[in-house]
């Protein structure tokens, strides 16, 4: 059994690292204008001076980064969540996030005017940090019925954000037009700058989520037997959501609210690996990353020249799985 399950890993290792190696390759040479590998391999390592060079350098790797951090960011905040929460089909949404997120790129757009991807990437993740924070308040103390209590405050907190951010939409053009782009998903433009500033945020939510992994495990029992085998529930609940909306927050910025990549990884990876949640975390960062990176090329070549936003072709392959899930078929 053991030699079976090693062997069915070892198999699944193989095909996500090709599945990686695949995505970034054709990530840097399709697009709108398709690249030869030789192209791509000689502006990687000499930099180049030609055109397709200067695309490859300056256009396509910061977007292909993005692409994995986004994506691997959003598959351990999703592994997370699930894992505090005990519930398979939540996700980093619960905790009012993206509805945090559009909320401050529209406030901040509609008040100041501006809509640098500068200020848009400080705006995501200062409303998602802040809609985090209020919802894990209101969630209350206590262990008891704290799952079901943040639940409930991520409902709230979201209806109440997107109800007042569809008020500001409603009355001013440039909100809106900011919010229609920015709310469909895109890592159009994105800049090595904003790759540097959401990573670093994203990856100190990492380090958090992977070192609380073992804690989150035992969570997972419940919390009276967490509390029976030494970890401090409350504690450990307070790290992971601020891991939670470290990594969704950044993913936020880089590419606007992508759905189901949070809730879809967790359980394709569980179907594969098993219920352990250091094994869950891990390879949720990588096929997220995956995930993200394979939609962000095929959002470029379905509607070649133009681009389709990269939200709904992740939505696309996302909302099957949520739907298997409910129905309670395939998924079990």
């Amino acid at each position: 059994m053991r030699i079976r399950y090693a062997a069915s890993v070892a198999t699944a290792a193989s095909v996500a690292m090709l599945a990686l190696v695949l995505s970034v390759a054709a990530s840097l040479a399709l697009g709108s204008r398709h690249i030869a590998l030789s192209v791509v391999c000689d502006a990687l390592v000499s930099g180049g001076t030609s055109h397709d060079a200067q695309v490859v350098v300056n256009l396509r790797v910061p977007r292909t980064l993005a692409a994995l951090l986004g994506g691997g960011a959003l598959g351990l905040a999703g592994s997370v969540m699930q894992a505090i929460t005990r519930n398979p089909l939540a996700d980093p949404g619960v905790l009012g996030i993206n509805a945090g997120a559009a909320f401050a790129v529209v406030a901040t757009t509609a008040t100041l005017g501006v809509t640098s991807s500068g200020v848009n990437l400080a705006a995501s993740v200062g409303g998602a940090a802040a809609a985090s924070l209020l919802v894990f308040v209101l969630s209350g103390r206590g262990a008891a019925g704290s799952r079901a209590r943040l639940a409930l405050a991520g409902i709230a907190v979201s209806a109440a954000l997107t109800s007042v951010t569809q008020a500001i939409v409603s009355s001013n053009r440039l909100a809106f037009n900011e919010f229609r782009f920015w709310v469909s998903g895109s890592l159009e433009g994105v800049d090595m700058t904003s790759v540097v500033r959401a990573g670093c945020l994203i990856g100190a939510g990492g380090v958090v989520a992977l070192l609380l992994s073992s804690a989150l495990g035992i969570l997972s029992l419940g919390d009276e037997a967490a509390m029976s085998l030494g970890v401090r529930v409350r504690v450990a609940r307070s790290l992971a959501v601020v891991s939670v909306t470290a990594l969704a927050a950044g993913a936020t910025a880089l590419a606007g609210p992508l759905a189901f990549v949070g809730l879809a990884v967790p359980l394709l990876v569980r179907r594969v690996v098993g219920a352990r949640q250091g094994a869950i975390a891990g390879w949720s960062i990588l096929v997220g990353a995956v995930w993200v990176c394979l939609a962000d090329v095929a959002s470029r070549l379905v509607l070649a020249p133009s681009e389709a936003p990269v939200g709904v072709i992740v939505a696309l392959v996302g909302a099957p799985f949520f739907i298997a899930r409910a129905s309670g078929r395939g998924m079990s």
